[in-house]
């Protein structure tokens, strides 16, 4: 298929730059099969059975945008400059992959400091990021890039805003454990404890997953054949107990509904025919129309980017005619796109 396939029209004021307060309150566009019906996020468990089961994403994002200054003693005209870094992935020998901007104005060994407490020396260049290695490892790190950092808003957010105290509880889900995304499982940020306990009462189950949501997932896909493109890695971890409970969701005839692309990413990733085994390690899986799903019956997520490879994922659950119905009433009922905007629940089967 090719990207143009994928694309369609949006208005501008549809893109969301806060969220809905409460968090419940968002509005829930419901596909059951060639049924559309309209919604609110506290209504979701109307829609789902008892024994029917949810897998969420634990990841926690850190605040992994981080400025600072250079300071280069003897240079005239550049002795001081405004370097920002936005973290990307720790790697194994304790520095961190980064994308710096303005790169050139950082030389390797040079330290930039970004708070009296963190600090960082520029190791080398790689051909899409950098290797910047902190002052602090460990807790000490955590607590001061929590002080020091801002959350990673998506770009189509940052170029209309910046980030805010406020981002660091709204970009961040309810179940939050596990450090290591720099950007969140947005489908998850419609959940509070009033949706909680109304999925509760309604007998829906709960099993936890983690995928750690990487700043490769708002890389636009580049070529017209969709098939050339090369998906980014993430790391996740499927634990040997939420593979029984997704196996035995299944074994029971309730459906398995991941909430957010990455949980469904994730478990597609774990999946035989034999069904979900225990994983962990990276996973590139790229989901397009034609794709035989394994272990995820339907998805909440929300509306996604033009031409990008979340929508070519629920075009091949729901079918790309009918995803771009959806995606029609969607715009023409003033849903909001993006990170902060509504949400969907995709149910191929009805």
């Amino acid at each position: 298929m090719k990207l143009s396939d994928f694309d369609f029209d949006l208005p501008e004021q549809l893109i969301a730059v806060r969220p809905a307060r409460p968090r419940s309150s968002s509005r829930l566009l419901v596909a059951r099969g060639p049924e559309t019906v309209e919604a609110h996020a506290i209504d979701l468990p109307r829609f789902l059975n008892p024994g029917d089961r949810l897998v969420l994403n634990d990841t926690k994002v850190i605040p992994a945008r981080l400025t600072g200054q250079r300071h280069r003693p003897g240079a005239p005209g550049e002795g001081t400059a405004k370097i920002e870094v936005t973290l990307l992935e720790p790697r194994a020998n304790g520095a961190w992959a980064a994308l710096v901007k303005p790169l050139r104005k950082w030389r390797e060994g040079e330290t930039v400091v970004f708070s009296p407490d963190l600090s960082a020396v520029l190791e080398a260049r790689e051909a899409d990021a950098a290797l910047v290695r902190f002052n602090l490892t460990g807790d000490d790190f955590d607590a001061a890039l929590n002080a020091a950092g801002a959350m990673p808003l998506p770009p189509y957010i940052a170029a209309k805003r910046p980030s805010d105290e406020a981002d660091k509880a709204d970009y961040q889900t309810l179940w939050a454990d596990k450090l290591g995304a720099v950007a969140a499982p947005t489908a998850s940020l419609h959940f509070d404890e009033a949706l909680m306990a109304a999925l509760a009462e309604r007998g829906v189950d709960l099993t936890y997953v983690t995928l750690h949501v990487g700043a490769g997932t708002f890389l636009p896909v580049k070529v017209d054949d969709i098939s050339e493109h090369k998906m980014h890695a993430e790391w996740g971890e499927v634990s040997e107990a939420a593979a029984d409970e997704i196996n035995a969701t299944r074994a029971a005839g309730g459906r398995v509904i991941p909430v957010g692309t990455t949980a469904l990413r994730l478990i597609e990733s774990a999946a035989s025919e034999a069904g979900v085994a225990p994983w962990r390690g990276d996973t590139d899986i790229f989901i397009t129309p034609g794709y035989q799903f394994r272990a995820a019956d339907g998805l909440m997520t929300n509306f996604h980017l033009p031409k990008s490879t979340l929508m070519m994922l629920v075009s091949a659950l729901m079918g790309p005619e009918r995803i771009r119905e959806i995606y029609a009433h969607a715009i023409a009922q003033g849903y909001r796109f993006f990170s902060y905007g509504d949400a969907s629940l995709l149910l191929p089967k009805g």
